[in-house]
């Protein structure tokens, strides 16, 4: 049982930084192939996922200026994703709902994935920081 995730997701940082880029780059070329359709929404989230993770792996990632750089990010991407993510539930309030042929691209399911995504690595990036020593 792991006792203290944070601490042990911390020892794997450039990992999670690497898998942020990868998830970034690999939806980018998603959209840019025309293999999804184009949303704004999305590509906003995923640019922000992929600015995080750069700043993970920068050497100076617990400077002040690029936790507070995280910051800006990731409450941008927040609004975003909260924002498509409340569509979604206004859509299931008025019975409009429909997860599609291709359920596992709904943009609810990702965006809520997006959130989930945002937050756990601006909380790895403010988690580290030389206050919390």
């Amino acid at each position: 049982m792991i006792t203290n995730l944070p601490d042990t997701l911390l020892r794997y940082r450039i990992v999670l930084g690497i898998l942020a880029l990868i998830v970034c780059a690999a939806t980018w070329a998603l959209d840019l192939t025309e293999l999804v359709y184009e949303c704004p929404f999305c590509r906003a989230q995923r640019t922000v996922i992929g600015l995080l993770g750069l700043i993970i792996l920068l050497p100076w990632y617990r400077h002040w200026l690029s936790r507070y750089l995280a910051a800006i990010f990731a409450v941008f991407g927040l609004v975003v994703g909260s924002t498509q993510h409340f569509r979604g539930w206004a859509r299931i309030s008025a019975g409009e709902f429909e997860w599609g042929e291709q359920w596992y691209i709904n943009p609810w399911l990702l965006s809520g994935c997006a959130i989930f995504i945002i937050m756990a690595l601006l909380l790895l990036i403010w988690r580290d920081s030389p206050a919390a020593e």
